[in-house]
Order: C-alpha cells, then sequence, then structure tokens
C-alpha cells in the first residue's frame, strides 16, 4: 500500500479513536504530500524518496518549532510540536544509531580514500544519497567533520 493510501487509511483510524494529536499530524502529512504531487514537475504518483524526504521535512520543521517553544518557555506549544514529531516519524524508515552511523561513514572513508576535510564534499554527496531517510544530513556532516579533525 503507498504512503497515501496508508495516510487516508490512518486518518479514518484516528477519527474513530478521537485521538486529535495523531489526526493533526496525519492531516499535515497528507497535505504535504498532496503539495508535493501537484508541485511543477512533480510525477503523477510519488515516488517512495519523495515521500520519505516530504516527511523528513515535516519532522524538521517541527523539531525547530519545538526548540523555539522550549527556549520561549511555551510548553504548551512545545508538547503540539513533539506528538506530531512522534506520529510522523511512525512513517519513516528506522533512524541509524550514532554507532552505526559511525562505523558507515569509517568505511565508506576508507573506501573512497578519504584523509583531509577538503574531501568532506565526496563523502557527504555518497552517504547522503545511501542514507536518505535513515539519517538525518546533518547528523552525517557533523560526523564526517569530527572523524576528518
Amino acid at each position: 500500500m503507498s504512503l497515501e493510501n496508508t495516510i487516508n487509511q490512518d486518518i479514518k483510524t484516528a477519527m474513530l479513536a478521537k485521538k486529535e494529536a495523531d489526526l493533526r499530524a496525519l492531516r499535515a502529512i497528507k497535505s504535504a504530500l498532496l503539495l508535493a504531487k501537484t508541485e511543477k514537475g512533480a510525477a503523477e504518483e510519488l515516488t517512495e524518496e519523495a515521500g520519505i524526504k516530504v516527511l523528513q521535512k515535516l519532522v524538521k520543521q517541527r523539531k525547530e518549532s519545538a526548540d523555539i517553544y522550549k527556549q520561549q518557555n511555551r510548553e504548551d506549544l512545545y508538547q503540539i510540536e513533539a506528538e506530531e514529531v512522534e506520529v510522523i516519524e511512525r512513517y519513516l524508515p528506522k533512524q541509524m544509531s550514532y554507532d552505526e552511523l559511525g562505523s558507515y561513514l569509517k568505511d565508506l572513508m576508507t573506501r573512497l580514500n578519504v584523509t583531509s576535510i577538503k574531501e568532506i564534499g565526496k563523502v557527504m554527496g555518497i552517504a547522503s544519497k545511501e542514507l536518505a531517510g535513515k539519517a538525518d544530513g546533518k547528523a552525517i556532516s557533523e560526523m564526517i567533520k569530527s572523524m576528518l579533525n
């Protein structure tokens, strides 16, 4: 079943169960998927990779908002964002742990024979493609920089 169909089914389930947080997040996902489908140059059907990118963008937006709300001591708004992040992450592939990411990047840098910080672009390009949906780009970048320094 496609991501869109799964989301539609889960919206119905959340409505019946009266789960407000789930419903809010699922509606946001549905809206973002519809926008991605109707973008100029978009394909008729949304690919799995495109769906994952949309979900990652939603999670990133909500985490950034949650951080701002936390800094401003707005616990009520922070809680809403945190609940939505939790729901959206259910539809993303399992994220790599810190250790798994480290060992993958070490292996990749060995294969590419990368030894200096100047070659970070090589590693980032390949790692970003291979780890799409499994690891955050910011985390990948920070770990590569720490390994090369």
